[in-house]
Parts: C-alpha cells; structure tokens; sequence
C-alpha cells in the first residue's frame, strides 16, 4: 500500500531524515520506534503531507503523492492521529469527530462511521456534548484516533499514541488499534514504547539518527542485543 524510498526531511540546518526507506503493505501494523530526535514522527508528516521532503519518492499504491498536500492525501485515504492529541478544546466530542469528516459528502456512511467510533470508545459517546479539553488525557487520545477515523481511512499514521498516558490506559488503546486492523485498515505507527508497539506489529523498523538502522518482525528484532539493551531493558 505504501512504499518509501530514500526520503529526506531538512529543517534549515537540521537533516531530521536521511535516506529512509520502508513499507507498509495492505492491513498490516508496521511500527517505526527509536529514540526522541531519531526522525519518526518527521518521517510520519512527510509521508502525511504536512512536512514537504527534501528528496525521496512517497507512493501510495503504487502512485507517487510525493509532495502532496495533507488535505489531498486524506481524500486519498491517509489519516493522521497527531502526536499531542490536538483536540479542538472549546468543541465538543461530537464536533470534534465532525471535523475528521469535513471533506465527505455522504451523510449516511458518515453517520455509520460514528456509530463505529463509539463502539470502539464508548466514553466518547458517553461525553459526545462535552467540551474536548474537559476529558482526560486517555479520553482525549480516543478523541484523536477516532477523529482519523471519521475521515474513513485507507491508512491510518498514528505518531505517539501512549504518550503521557497511565500504562492501563496505553494498553487500552493499543488493543483498539489492534481492532482497527481487523476493520480493514492499515496502521503505520510511531512509537516510544517499543513494549507496546512489538505486541500489536507484524513489522518493526528501528530508527536512529535520521536513518532506519533495523528492520524486521518484532519477534526477530526482540532477540537483537542492541535493541533488547537499548529499548527492551535487556
């Protein structure tokens, strides 16, 4: 579904990505994890439109969108559940989730894909009038992923979904992002806990540097020495 090729992302001065290549195929859960400042999340707003790369090809279905902007890759089926959350505060659940189906004209699948969403987080249906910057930060996480999902994705790009949150929580959402793959959709995911992400991904790229250093399926890259010292507490 998705193929990158040697991508580079530059801040002025700053090579935040430096030749990164990967792949997500058709329902998979691929997970990038490293270190803070290793260039996941740059290397997620590159492919989501929100970062214009410096070199590289994105291709999407075999299509290149490389430089496309993010309105015109969600009408693609690319959404982003941000790191930080990034809740509209003063809207309430509801126009929240609305806000992710702004670009849609069909009514009644929208109407479908909200029931969806409060199957999957009830308490979102449960505080649908509630200002968004009232709930908690799990609640708002839920906000988040579920607002990606009003736009009916194809692929689904979530940047640090435990982030800040309890570890009952966190594990939470990610047995809900496990169930979205079984919906259909294609997850590539950015994450810190790499715990967490090798429990749900079928493949794993490690990054450091601005480079991907490793690849494979989590189970492989658990018995690396250096990924179990730096990032597994072995």
């Amino acid at each position: 579904m998705l193929a990158v090729r040697d991508l580079a992302v530059v801040f002025g001065a700053i090579r935040a990505v430096r030749g990164v290549s990967l792949e997500v195929r058709d329902r998979e859960i691929v997970t990038l994890v490293g270190a803070n400042g290793a260039g996941k999340s740059s290397t997620l707003n590159a492919i989501a439109g929100l970062v214009r790369p410096a070199a590289g090809e994105i291709r999407l279905d075999s299509r290149p969108v490389t430089g496309l902007p993010a309105h015109r890759l969600v009408r693609l089926g690319v959404s982003l559940a941000p790191e930080g959350r990034q809740v509209f505060p003063r809207f309430s659940v509801e126009e929240n989730l609305a806000v992710g189906a702004y670009s849609r004209r069909d009514a009644s699948a929208v109407a479908e894909d909200l029931a969806r969403v409060f199957t999957l987080f009830p308490v979102l249906q449960e505080r649908r009038r509630q200002a968004a910057g009232t709930l908690s930060g799990g609640e708002q996480q839920m906000l988040t992923i579920g607002r990606s999902l009003m736009a009916r994705p194809r692929l689904l790009l979530l940047d640090e979904p435990s982030l800040g949150l309890a570890p009952l929580v966190a594990r939470h959402i990610f047995a809900t992002i496990a169930e979205i793959r079984r919906h259909g959709v294609t997850v590539l995911l950015v994450e810190q806990n790499v715990h967490l992400a090798f429990g749900i991904a079928d493949r794993a790229y490690v990054m450091e540097t601005g480079r991907v250093r490793l690849t494979g399926t989590p189970a492989d890259l658990a018995r690396d020495e250096e990924v179990a010292r730096s990032y597994l507490g072995g």
